[in-house]
């Protein structure tokens, strides 16, 4: 496996990771805050449970939808999270997929996620998400402090 096509992002919350892990299984939740700053949710369904699926339409700033849905793989809250990631093409069929692992580490009463994707088609590809990604939990950051 190629490290130059996987994808590590760590970040730190100041909020308990029971509610952290909520709110990325909770599709209300996750309606409010998915997607990269400036894109609005279309829709998003989760069945937050082994072999559950989950599937997101995401409307960027210019009006374009992007689909993308996945699997889950395992959900053991509060720890951790795993869920494949494809994106969908014109004929609603999904693209390449790539394995999302999410940790939810205690610290203190806040939360340490840790975000791990792989394996993607290009180095391109991986830049790419990590942009949507570090946009994304932004306003993951910014719901969590907004009284939820």
């Amino acid at each position: 496996m190629s490290d130059e096509r996987v994808l590590v992002i760590k970040r730190g919350f100041d909020a308990p990771r029971e509610l952290v892990f909520a709110a990325w299984t909770d599709e209300r939740s996750a309606a409010q805050w998915w997607g990269p700053k400036g894109f609005t949710s279309v829709s998003c369904t989760m069945d937050a449970r082994v072999g559950g699926a989950w599937r997101r339409v995401m409307r960027s700033p210019d009006g374009t939808e992007h689909r993308a849905r996945g699997v889950y793989r395992e959900v053991a809250p509060p720890e951790r999270l795993v869920f494949t990631y494809a994106w969908e093409d014109e004929a609603g069929h999904p693209t390449h997929e790539t394995l999302v692992t999410l940790t939810f580490r205690d610290i203190g009463g806040k939360t340490e996620l840790t975000l791990r994707q792989e394996l993607f088609e290009t180095v391109a590809a991986r830049d790419d998400h990590r942009n949507g990604w570090s946009d994304c939990l932004d306003r993951f950051a910014a719901y969590l402090t907004q009284g939820r």
